[in-house]
């Protein structure tokens, strides 16, 4: 990959703050550090958000609402269309850009600018249909309207893992539904973000429809945002613990919420699976963006009868993994997104080996620039361990044998998580059953990706509350209006 394409598109990248139409620098001038994790080196500094600076964006918003509210659904469909057509013309500049800031390889980032523009086709397809009902009471006596409404001014929060397709995922139906938007992305990854909103802009979006700051003091700038009584919805994509606080901050409003949170998903391969299914599927679900996904496999709960095989299938696939910077050819495990989670993997993979699991496979971390962890597969995991409770959020893929579908059912459930769920089998009637069983909110059956953007993403238990995507998309951007009026006969 030529270093002069990568200076030249960094150098595209707005480096300010977009509120009310215009790029502006943060107040006091401050700027923070955008880093590539393959190399430890700054690629970019940008402005850094104080609690001014995110007043301003929703007095924007607020501002641009009534207007844009009142859009015709057709204009704003067009918007969100050209968008799409825009994003498929910079699609290599958009996944070149995200392989830099984030370090997934080419090859998926290019799949995640696929992933992310159906999200604008979908939702600009939704806009004109966005319907209500009329017909008479029970009693006869009157007639009931019910129409929907944009629900007011938004805060979007994206997380660092997925920092094109998680903007578009809460931009597209907030925009579609007729509301008004700021958006924050994180401080590890905020770099796409800048690059779609100027995109945005490219398209024609009206000035203070949407606006975004970057700030490296989330909290400060974010939570007088979530208090002020303007505010109508806040959509959060990121950890439980933090979801919390965030549901904290917005009863005092009484925000409509989505929160699209952590998870603990687990992989059930039974023993009548098509191995070579389950084995595709585990790779797929386990090392996509480098395992660093809300959705990633992290439980393998293997029949017993299956399991060493399954094992040494796996095993043998990840050993052939090239480990590397996204931009080089052939790799499939670029880094992990900083030190911290180096060190998180690290620990998991040691707590599991002290407790009698065993390493097949790689279980360390890569010396040299960079925040690398050797793709990782840990067999005979015990109960108890610690990597059966958290998020492992790398590539590290953890196997547990069960002889029944009953053990199955209760480990694949003994969390509190709910995400989604992965399950490998050729009988019909256990995949059904397993639908009818599962706390998920989520099941991919004998697939190793669920995704789609005319599907309800979202989770159970403590992986959050709403859904994005697919008709419910929109639903989480309108409020519900009921009229009634006299019988006209």
């Amino acid at each position: 990959m030529s270093e002069n394409r990568e200076t030249e598109l960094l150098a595209k990248v707005p480096d300010g703050l977009f509120i009310g139409g215009e790029w502006l620098a943060a107040d006091g001038g401050r700027t923070l550090k955008v880093y590539d994790p393959a190399t430890g080196e700054v690629v970019k500094e940008i402005a850094d958000a104080a609690p001014g600076d995110g007043k301003a964006a929703l007095d924007a918003a607020v501002d641009a609402f009534p207007s844009w509210s009142q859009t015709p659904a057709r204009e704003r469909a067009e918007l969100l269309r050209r968008a799409f057509d825009l994003l498929q013309e910079r699609k290599e500049e958009f996944a070149l850009l995200m392989t830099i800031e984030m370090g997934k390889p080419l090859a998926e980032a290019r799949g995640e600018v696929g992933y992310g523009g159906e999200f604008l086709r979908w939702f600009s397809e939704e806009t004109s249909r966005i319907q209500g009902r009329y017909g008479a009471n029970p009693e006869g006596t009157g007639r009931m309207i019910v129409t929907q409404h944009p629900v007011g001014p938004c805060f979007l929060i994206t997380p660092w893992n997925f920092p094109l397709a998680m903007a578009t995922r809460k931009i597209a139906p907030a925009l579609a539904a007729g509301c008004t938007v700021v958006i924050k992305p994180a401080e590890l990854t905020p770099l796409t973000t800048l690059y779609f909103v100027k995109l945005l802009e490219d398209a024609g979006l009206p000035k203070g429809v949407v606006n975004v700051f970057t700030t490296s003091t989330s909290g400060a700038v974010s939570e007088p945002i979530i208090r002020d009584p303007r505010l109508r919805k806040l959509s959060f994509t990121g950890s439980t613990e933090v979801g919390r606080r965030l549901l904290e901050q917005s009863a005092q409003g009484v925000l409509r919420t989505s929160m699209e949170l952590g998870g603990n998903a687990p992989f059930i391969v039974f023993e009548d699976a098509d191995l070579d299914k389950a084995v595709d599927g585990a790779i797929l679900a386990k090392f996509r963006n480098i395992g660093q996904a809300c959705t990633a496999a992290n439980r393998f709960i293997v029949h017993r009868s299956v399991a060493e095989e399954f094992a040494r299938r796996v095993t043998e696939r990840v050993e052939g993994f090239r480990i590397g910077r996204g931009t080089e050819d052939g790799v499939v495990i670029g880094p992990l997104i900083d030190d911290r989670a180096v060190a998180k993997a690290s620990a998991l993979v040691q707590d599991a080996v002290s407790r009698g699991a065993t390493v097949t496979t790689g279980g360390s971390a890569v010396d040299g620039p960079g925040t690398f962890y050797e793709p990782t597969v840990v067999t005979d995991v015990r109960p108890g361990s610690d990597i059966l409770r958290e998020e492992i959020f790398g590539p590290v893929l953890a196997i547990i044998p069960f002889d029944d579908e009953d053990e199955a059912v209760r480990v694949a459930n003994d969390t509190e998580f709910g995400l989604i769920s992965y399950v490998f089998t050729e009988s019909l009637s256990r995949g059904q059953r397993m639908i009818e069983r599962l706390e998920t909110g989520m099941m991919g059956l004998n697939v190793g990706v669920a995704s789609n953007a005319a599907a309800p993403f979202g989770g159970w238990k403590s992986s959050g509350l709403g859904r994005e995507g697919g008709f419910e998309g929109i639903h989480e951007y309108l409020q519900t209006k009921y009229t009634l009026t006299p019988n006209p006969f």
